[in-house]
């Protein structure tokens, strides 16, 4: 590649020598200044006329020039020259310097201040930045005042071919389905090439494969694969690995290249029947076996894939259709043949199936290629098994007569072997069968008989199974269900149906229907068989009931007297005589119990109770109430006694209605001071906790003594208030006799629950108070004493 690189770049400078000499014989009259890298345009002026006759001057441009070029990669030993920049103000002097900013300046391209020369200091590469903006100016080097406006000009990278075609986005996976034609698009590969597509041929790529033929063909100019060969069956390959190149330069000699790799595999579709791979298949299944049961198995494979290649069976004809059936096996995609019909060695030992295999799913495009289909033949043998023995019969049913003697036959049931050996048969009654054991059979013939008398009424029908083993066979037994039928004999009399007692009552009028009695009979009842009723011989001429036989198993019982008195009887017994009718004819006596009741006069019943104690006493309902009485008041008495005798014994219990205190609500008089408390109750002072129990008297004398106040000591002509209610507190604790009137328990409670506490002033000096009561000196002479007893606070403490 880089002797390619340094081929381009000898033909780029000798093409641009060959440029330089022309334009400088071009340029040549026009004097030294225009020669070589130097491009400048003579500073001059020229008038210009307005449209309204004014001079307008315009300063033509001191110097410009065309783009500069610098080939990309260069590696030579010395900076590339770029260009030649000269002002028509530069007289040669070294008066003037020249600057160069911009895009690389100063570390990409430098300039010589005194010669203009640009050269480039680095190698380029046109794919990182492809052109350069810089500006040029010509400046006073003593003043480095501007000489001339700055100028700006380009300087573009020139490509090189030095980037080969990428494939961006390979490696490429494509699916193309089987056997298409030929041109069929597969993919389209793309690639790119990071060289100048404007420049030259360096961009300009061409596509070929390179591995994948014959198989696969590439459009150069597109990149999109396609099939070449007709046919290609996904059975036979399935993938094709392919490769692709692209080559720049229009893949003429020296261009660069790239390859990709593309995978292209081929999608199944229906081309395939399906095939067996025998055309007769083998079978056996044994005489013994059950319906459901699998005989065997057989496959056609198709090599196609999913939906293309399911197979469904069946069975075309054959003398086993009625014996056996197909299914599928989905997983495996088998058919599985089972039986249908249990087969029997000793009737038919082969049978003889077509089975067809089919496609459920042919593709249009290759119908013309089936049919997709096949058949075989499938041969199934039976084999003999040792069976256990064959009942004649799948079922038995028997009667016999109840009451029957033991030994009385039943019935008989009987079963052969079936196989070529015919061995002889063993018969028994399985005990889990028959608990009880009322049968018995004969081993040999199978002759069942009974073992007892069997009652119908306990047990109408006896299922019982009876099995048969061949005498010296493999132990295999056969069951059969033989359903013994116990007829039934007329043994059992009929008796009531209910057993409830009939309510009469005592004014009830002759004639009056006061039951409807019926029977039942535990024996089966004939048809049109039904009850007669009648009375007994011995009531059948009585005077108080009648009956009458309905003819319909029922009867009706009528009173034939009027009215009837509890107190000479209240209960009758009818004995009433039922007839079954039977074969032979059986009867029995049933009592119906009649109960006397009294009754209001709408013949509603009010008692039916006896009264047989109370009557012979001979105690009237006054004398009873007389007796009662005086229970009452003897019960009273001692009540009161008691009452009295606790009353005594406690003295100084605080009852109620003797709380006859000072009443601060109702107080509204002058009265006889303290001593007065005959006309007042003040039970709101009173304890509520105490009021519903017992309280002992708490009048004892405290033992905790509290000190005074400080500061609330009495001055001179003062009342001492704590004096004062100790004097009436102890009175009242020496006076065993006296209620506690003045208990401070009493005074100083204010009720549960408060908040605000106790609003009394007796337990006041027991605690600190910072009020002043100096206002109440301003309250007049009645406030006088209060005053004394609280005003002086202030001055006792100064005292003190």
């Amino acid at each position: 590649m880089w002797e390619e690189l340094r081929l381009q770049v000898f033909f780029l400078c000798l093409g641009a020598a060959l440029w330089s000499a022309a334009a400088a014989a071009t340029h040549r009259g026009s004097g030294p200044r225009e020669r070589g890298h130097r491009r400048h345009l003579s500073l001059h002026r020229h008038r210009e006329r307005g449209k309204e006759g004014q001079v307008l001057h315009r300063s033509k441009r001191g110097w410009v020039w065309n783009q500069f070029f610098v080939i990309e990669e260069y590696t030579g030993p010395d900076p590339v020259l770029v260009g030649r920049l000269h002002s028509d103000v530069d007289s040669g002097n070294g008066n003037i310097k020249y600057i160069l900013s911009g895009e690389g300046a100063g570390t990409i391209f430098v300039i010589d201040d005194k010669t203009g020369n640009i050269h480039a200091t680095k190698t380029l590469d046109r794919e990182e930045q492809a052109q350069y903006t810089l500006t040029a100016q010509a400046v006073a080097r003593d003043t480095n005042k501007p000489l001339e406006p700055p100028s700006e000009f380009i300087v573009k990278v020139q490509d090189i071919n030095d980037n080969p075609p990428e494939f961006l986005h390979g490696p490429y996976y494509a699916r193309v389905a089987e056997m298409s034609n030929v041109g069929t698009s597969v993919i389209k590969v793309t690639a790119t090439d990071a060289d100048d597509p404007t420049y030259g041929n360096s961009a300009r790529l061409v596509y070929s494969i390179l591995q994948g033929q014959p198989y696969f063909s590439v459009e150069p100019q597109t990149g999109i694969i396609r099939t070449a060969l007709p046919n290609m069956d996904r059975e036979a390959r399935q993938e094709y690995d392919v490769v692709i190149q692209a080559k720049d330069m229009g893949g003429h000699m020296g261009g660069l290249s790239g390859t990709t790799q593309v995978k292209i595999t081929l999608t199944d579709v229906n081309d395939n029947p399906p095939k067996f791979a025998q055309g007769v298949y083998a079978m056996a299944v044994s005489e013994d076996k059950v319906p459901g049961e699998e005989v065997g198995r057989l496959k056609a494979r198709d090599p196609d894939l999913a939906e293309n290649g399911l197979v469904d069976y069946r069975i075309l004809e054959g003398d086993g259709m009625n014996f056996f059936e197909i299914t599928k096996d989905s997983e495996t995609q088998e058919a599985v043949v089972k039986l249908k019909k249990p087969v029997d060695f000793e009737t038919k030992r082969s049978y003889t199936l077509k089975v067809e295999a089919s496609n459920p799913h042919v593709d249009p495009r290759f119908a013309t290629w089936g049919p997709y289909k096949d058949t075989t033949i499938v041969k199934i043998s039976v084999e003999d098994a040792d069976e256990p023995p064959t009942f004649m019969a799948p079922s038995y049913n028997f009667e016999v007569e109840e009451n029957a003697p033991a030994g009385t036959l039943v019935g008989r049931v009987h079963a052969k072997d079936t196989d070529i050996m015919n061995n002889p048969v063993r018969y028994m009654i399985p005990r889990y069968t028959d608990l009880e054991e009322f049968f018995t059979i004969n081993t040999e013939d199978g002759i069942i008989k009974t073992t007892r008398p069997l009652d119908r009424e306990a047990q109408s029908w006896h299922n019982i199974s009876v099995s048969a083993a061949e005498i010296g066979g493999h132990h295999q037994d056969a069951k059969v269900r033989v359903n013994i039928k116990v007829k039934d004999v007329n043994d059992n009399a009929p008796e009531f149906a209910t057993q409830n007692e009939v309510l009469v009552c005592e004014n009830v009028s002759p004639g009056k229907l006061i039951e409807t009695v019926s029977a039942t009979d535990k024996d089966e009842m004939a048809h049109r068989q039904h009850f007669h009723f009648r009375l007994a011989p011995e009531v059948a001429n009585n005077h108080s009931f009648s009956l009458k036989d309905n003819r319909d198993s029922t009867a009706s019982i009528f009173v034939i007297r009027k009215g009837f008195s509890r107190l000479s009887q209240d209960v009758y017994h009818l004995p009433i005589e039922i007839n079954d009718n039977g074969v032979p004819p059986l009867s029995s006596t049933n009592t119906l119990i009649i109960r006397v009741c009294s009754c209001d006069s709408k013949d509603t019943i009010l008692s039916c109770n006896v009264e047989p104690f109370i009557l012979s006493a001979g105690l009237s309902t006054g004398a009873l109430i007389a007796i009662l009485a005086c229970i009452v008041i003897l019960l009273a008495i001692v009540v009161l006694f008691v009452a009295l005798r606790r009353q005594k014994k406690e003295p100084l219990i605080v009852f109620e209605e003797e709380d006859i205190r000072e009443n601060i609500i109702t107080y509204d008089d002058e009265g006889g001071g303290e001593e007065d408390t005959e006309a007042f109750d003040i039970a709101t002072l009173q304890n509520p906790d105490g009021a519903n129990g017992f309280l002992p008297r708490k009048d004892i004398k405290p033992e905790l003594q509290y000190p005074m106040r400080p500061g609330l000591r009495p001055i001179g002509n003062s009342v001492d208030v704590d004096d004062f209610i100790k004097t009436r507190i102890s009175d009242a604790d020496n006076d065993p006799t006296a209620p506690p009137y003045d208990s401070i328990q009493i005074y100083g409670y204010e009720g549960r629950g408060s908040i605000a506490g106790s609003l009394s002033s007796l337990e006041s000096v027991t605690t600190d108070s910072d009020l002043d009561y100096d206002y109440l000196q301003s309250w007049g002479p009645r406030f006088k004493k209060l005053a004394d007893l609280y005003g002086t606070k202030d001055s006792a403490d100064d005292n003190s």
